[in-house]
């Protein structure tokens, strides 16, 4: 089930290019054709269907993410320029939109009697504009909360200690409300855990075959240092080291069992994370959660969301996988 769904995948980040299929094409380029690298400015941004699967509860949720070829992140507010049709044009899609490939930013949920009714993104960016449809279409089933090769889970996050844990993708629009003022750090608070995969896979064939694998992979960084992640083509470092170095700048670098992401989501203004990135460990304690903990600072009044994900040892967005991440949003109104 899974091999159909990458068959299907909606854009594929390779080699620094961007391959589009049937289900989603750049205007004016037959399908099939390879795109140029990551560009700088003026660029446009690709809505992207992930897949669709059941909640816990059984309804249907469709996944969706982007890939903005820009370097830089780019602002749309919703409107004609960022819609969902029918029935938008808000359907809580981002107005805040991250470089490079961005796996499963949003998802919307659709009852039982959707059917084969679809909805169209449209997403206008730097004069370029670009649609994908999305609809429950069997060839993009995926499970959400277990990668069936190794039995690994998402991770779980709750914003207070006695709070719900949430897990897999965003079921609300948001689960939290803050308050803030500008200029002034606001307290950030999220506690996360995991489990490891059930299933560990080992080389097969024999010391020759092993020694073989180990020639072809690519070199792996030191022991207890964050994995790079390979964006549009780019590898981007992960966590950097805290300056001064010692205990301080290995605890920075270290990946963790668990790494939840704070980021913009939406807002009128700017936010500054102190720890966008924080590594979390907890000894791959399935019921032991970890608190973390950092500020977020805003430049003007509005309403903002921010977004925490929860990744695991998959990565970021699974690694391309549907599997195994959980996302959450947070709205913050500023004064």
């Amino acid at each position: 089930m899974r091999l159909n769904h990458f068959a299907a995948a909606t854009v594929m980040v390779a080699a620094g290019f961007v391959l589009t299929t049937h289900a989603q094409q750049r205007p004016n380029i037959p399908s099939g054709v390879l795109l140029e690298p990551l560009g700088t400015t003026g660029e446009a941004i690709y809505p992207a269907f992930e897949g669709f699967g059941p909640l816990k509860d059984g309804t249907n949720t469709l996944l969706i993410g982007y890939f903005n070829r820009n370097k830089e992140a780019v602002d749309v507010p919703i409107g004609p320029d960022n819609r969902i049709e029918p029935g938008g044009p808000d359907f809580g899609q981002p107005t805040h939109f991250l470089s490079g490939r961005q796996w499963g930013m949003f998802a919307i949920s659709v009852p039982k009697d959707f059917g084969n009714k679809k909805l169209t993104w449209t997403l206008t960016a730097n004069g370029h504009t670009s649609t994908v449809s999305f609809w429950t279409n069997p060839p993009y089933w995926i499970d959400f909360y277990k990668n069936t090769a190794n039995g690994n889970e998402p991770p779980r996050i709750k914003f207070s200690p006695t709070g719900p844990e949430l897990i897999g993708p965003p079921r609300e629009r948001f689960v939290q409300t803050l308050n803030a003022t500008v200029g002034t750090p606001l307290e950030l608070l999220a506690w996360a855990a995991d489990q490891p995969p059930t299933t560990v896979f080992e080389a097969e064939g024999g010391a020759a075959a092993g020694a073989a694998a180990a020639r072809r992979a690519p070199a792996k960084p030191p022991a207890n240092e964050p994995l790079p992640a390979i964006i549009g083509g780019r590898v981007i470092a992960g966590t950097p080291a805290a300056p001064g170095g010692g205990a301080a700048a290995a605890a920075a670098a270290r990946r963790g069992d668990i790494q939840i992401l704070w980021r913009k989501y939406r807002g009128p203004g700017e936010v500054k994370i102190a720890q966008e990135t924080i590594n979390l460990e907890n000894g791959h304690d399935a019921k032991k959660f970890v608190e973390a903990r950092t500020t977020a600072t805003f430049s003007a009044p509005g309403t903002y969301w921010l977004r925490a994900q929860v990744n695991d040892s998959s990565g970021n967005g699974g690694g391309g996988d549907q599997c195994c991440w959980t996302t959450a949003h947070v709205v913050v109104n500023v004064k």
